[in-house]
């Protein structure tokens, strides 16, 4: 059996330890293609800009004893996907993988992340493609902090990777989001989760004197856990403390009755 083709991807850039928690887990179920942002590029969605340069650039890695070579581009994680499938890679990978990510990926800030965004490019190819972040502290959030522990979020992340590989989803099912909690192991359950409607991170308003300063926006974690539905990823992960795997689509279509809708819109008052 021919071995299977993985391309690799994330939003916190090439030289991530989360990154390479997974290549090495994920080294276990095909050959492993690294391409990722050359650069921090959390929050940058599925964005497309064309102010990014494009330039790949290969380099040689030492990953857990081993020497991995990998490609360092100079874009957004859904750029990445895109080099990685239409230049690096010698054929169309079978799975797509964008992670792990320092701090969940959560409720409706989801188009935000640059992790989801990269596997939403790889959904959008027709690719399976999963998107994994793990629970951390906000100061963690753009480090490259070795105080913390991707083992479990490896596992989990490899855990799923497998089923997208070996199982026939519903067409509905274009991607995976799997968030794992901070103190996670790998016998901590899993849990199928709804996205919650909550904003949970929330933006925070400049401190400057003038506009003429710099200043962007910042964020700052916000969750309402009173009265969140229980088999949301919200609830599942910081409450139950249960690791959350979202199924995901492309459709954002509102689900309405479109020919009730239609006639609202039509009738006058």
């Amino acid at each position: 059996m021919e071995k299977c083709q993985i391309l690799l991807t994330n939003d916190d850039g090439i030289h991530s330890p989360g990154l390479w928690a997974a290549a090495e887990m994920l080294s276990d179920l095909g050959y492993v293609t690294v391409a990722a942002p050359r650069d921090q590029s959390s929050g940058m969605g599925r964005s497309l800009p064309m102010s990014s340069d494009g330039v790949i650039r290969s380099e040689v890695l030492r990953v857990c004893g081993k020497d991995w070579t990998v490609y360092a581009v100079g874009g957004t994680p859904a750029q990445a996907v895109l080099h990685g499938i239409l230049e690096i890679m010698p054929q169309k990978p079978d799975l797509v993988v964008s992670g792990i990510n320092y701090g969940e990926n959560v409720a409706t800030g989801i188009t935000i992340s640059g992790t989801v965004g990269a596997a939403m490019e790889a959904a959008s190819q027709g690719i399976p493609a999963l998107a994994a972040s793990l629970e951390t502290d906000r100061a963690h959030h753009l480090s490259y902090s070795t105080e913390v522990d991707f083992s479990a979020a490896a596992y989990f992340t490899a855990y799923f990777a497998r089923k997208l590989l070996e199982k026939q989803f519903p067409s509905e099912v274009e991607l995976l989001k799997v968030d794992v909690p901070s103190n996670a192991t790998r016998q901590t359950p899993w849990q199928v989760t709804r996205l919650s409607r909550q904003r949970y991170f929330i933006p925070v308003r400049p401190k400057r004197k003038s506009w003429e300063e710099r200043g962007p926006v910042d964020y700052q974690e916000a969750a309402i856990l009173d009265g969140e539905v229980e088999d949301s990823d919200v609830y599942v992960l910081r409450v139950k403390r249960m690791v959350s795997l979202t199924p995901l689509g492309l459709d954002f279509t509102a689900r309405v009755d479109l020919d009730e809708l239609n006639r609202l819109l039509r009738s006058h008052d």
